[in-house]
This record gives structure tokens, C-alpha cells and sequence, in this order.
């Protein structure tokens, strides 16, 4: 499945960090198949070479870890350089740290947040005053349906992705009215790396065991066989980003459309639940 090829003139810059694997590696690939141009980035750009090769006058291979604010600045410039604008952000580099809150390691958790929240709301603020001067722009946030709900043994996870869509969705209050779109994507599992070398395993307390083994093996039995198709998701980012009106929030696959629809359900019914105990408490 390809989107619709770009001309010349209509040619997009696209700026994707995290494109040596997983989804942001089929959203490179959906990209230049589209006529797109692609500032592909990774922290080990030697993983790129056939990006490059595919539309060298179109591709650039740029070394990037995200937190690294340095390297965020050079790689901005790079782009800008090479392209002079950037028309579309997606933030998609990132990785799962997996284990309960009490075995997670300070160091591990700090981290985790590091790079799926602070690294993404650099390379957004970098990005933004040239937006800002082109009056136009999508950034486009790479959450989960762990930014909707946490899952045993994905605290951590869950936890940067609350905390990216927060700000996603509040940064989009504010730059509407320069013409500046934000979308949230929000994929279940797709047939890519994650559950490989994109996840991290904390050291286990034996309390925790009973529930969370289960959960691990669960998740690593899934780890090839996922449903969602990584090229099927990058055609509906593409397809979300060229509308007038992006959506705000874009589930992805039927797996993450069920749970989603199911947990704000329970959400509404826990509001529903909740009500004449919470709604009394404003002032008489």
C-alpha cells in the first residue's frame, strides 16, 4: 500500500527520528515511496544506507540521539541546510522499559522518561520556530495504547506516553492558530522489533512474580506475530498528516481501536460511579 506520490513542487520535508527499525522504519520507507523528502534519522546512521540509496537527491541519513541536546541542534540545522524547512516532525524514536514501579532502578526510570518524553519535547521545541515561520506544520507524537492505559509490567511505558500526550494535546491548543497541526498516534501491537530490541526488562522481585511473569511471557509469546502491519500503518500516518483537519488522536489497528473504545467506556462509568461522591464538593 502506497500513498499518493508527491510532485516536485508539492514535496514535503519529513523529519523522523528512530528510523533504523520498527514502525518509524516503514514510515521512512512509505515516505520516499510517496515522493516525499526524508531527513531519516538514528543514532547509528549506518543502519540507513538503503534509505539513502533509494532517493539520494531526496534522503539524508543524520545521526541523532535524542537526548542529546547537542545532537538535536546539528540535526535540525542538517535539515534546514539541506532542505531549508520541515513541513512534518514525527517523533518516534523510543523504547519500552519493562518491570513493576518498585523494581525499576532510578537510573532506568529516568531514562525511560529521557528518551520518550524529554528527547521528543526537544526535537519538538527545535523544530518549532521554523514552523512557526512557515506558518505551517504537522508534528506528529508516536504514543501507544499504553498512552491510554497502563498494563502490567508497562508502567513505565505507560507513564511517558500519559506524560507525551499531555503535552501533545496541550501544545496543540497552542499552535493552532499558527497553522501548526498535532497528531497523536496510537498503535497497538504492530509486527515490528518492540517486543525484541526496542524493550528492556528490569530485575525481577520475587513479590511481583505471580502477576508479573505471566504478563512478560504473554508479551513475549506475541513478539512476531503481532497483528498490526507496520507498511499499513505508515499509509495511514501519511494519509492523517495531508488532511485539512488532522485528527488530533489516531488509533491504530483493530486491537488498539477496541481497547481504546473500552477503556474510556469504563472511564465514563467510573465518572458516572463517582459522581455523588465527587460533584458535592464545591462550595455550597
Amino acid at each position: 500500500m502506497t500513498s499518493q506520490p508527491s510532485t516536485p513542487e508539492t514535496a514535503k520535508v519529513w523529519f523522523i527520528t528512530g528510523t533504523s527499525t520498527g514502525l518509524g522504519r516503514a514510515l521512512a520507507h512509505e515516505v520516499i515511496a510517496a515522493g516525499e523528502r526524508l531527513v531519516a534519522t538514528a543514532r547509528d546512521t549506518s543502519t540507513l544506507g538503503d534509505l539513502v540509496s533509494a532517493a539520494p537527491d531526496r534522503v539524508r541519513a543524520v545521526p541523532l540521539d535524542v537526548t542529546d541536546p547537542a545532537a538535536v541542534d546539528d540535526a535540525v540545522a542538517t535539515a534546514l541546510k539541506d532542505f531549508g524547512r520541515i513541513d512534518v516532525l514525527v517523533n518516534n524514536a523510543g523504547y519500552a522499559m519493562r518491570g513493576a514501579v518498585e523494581e525499576l532502578s532510578d537510573v532506568e526510570l529516568r531514562h525511560q522518561f529521557d528518551t520518550n518524553v524529554f528527547g521528543a519535547m526537544d526535537v519538538t521545541r527545535k523544530v518549532l520556530p521554523t514552523m512557526r515561520a512557515q506558518r505551517s506544520g504537522c508534528i506528529v507524537q508516536m504514543s501507544s495504547v499504553g498512552g491510554v492505559m497502563a498494563t502490567l509490567g508497562g508502567t513505565a511505558y505507560a507513564g511517558t506516553k500519559f506524560a507525551l500526550e499531555g503535552l501533545s494535546e496541550g501544545l496543540a491548543l497552542e499552535v493552532a492558530h499558527l497553522g501548526i497541526h498535532v497528531v497523536i498516534v496510537e498503535p497497538g501491537p504492530f509486527r515490528t522489533d518492540f517486543g525484541g530490541r526496542s524493550v528492556r526488562f528490569a530485575d525481577p522481585i520475587d513479590d511481583y512474580r505471580s502477576v508479573l511473569d505471566p504478563a512478560k511471557k504473554q508479551f513475549l509469546a506475541m513478539h512476531g506475530t503481532q497483528p498490526g502491519d507496520p507498511a499499513r500503518a505508515a499509509h495511514a500516518i501519511i494519509t492523517a498528516t495531508r488532511m485539512e483537519k488532522p485528527p488530533l488522536r489516531l488509533p491504530l489497528g483493530a486491537n488498539a481501536v477496541d481497547r481504546i473504545r473500552e477503556r474510556l467506556q469504563l472511564r465514563l462509568d467510573e465518572v458516572d460511579a463517582t459522581e455523588p461522591l465527587g460533584r458535592p464538593t464545591d462550595f455550597a
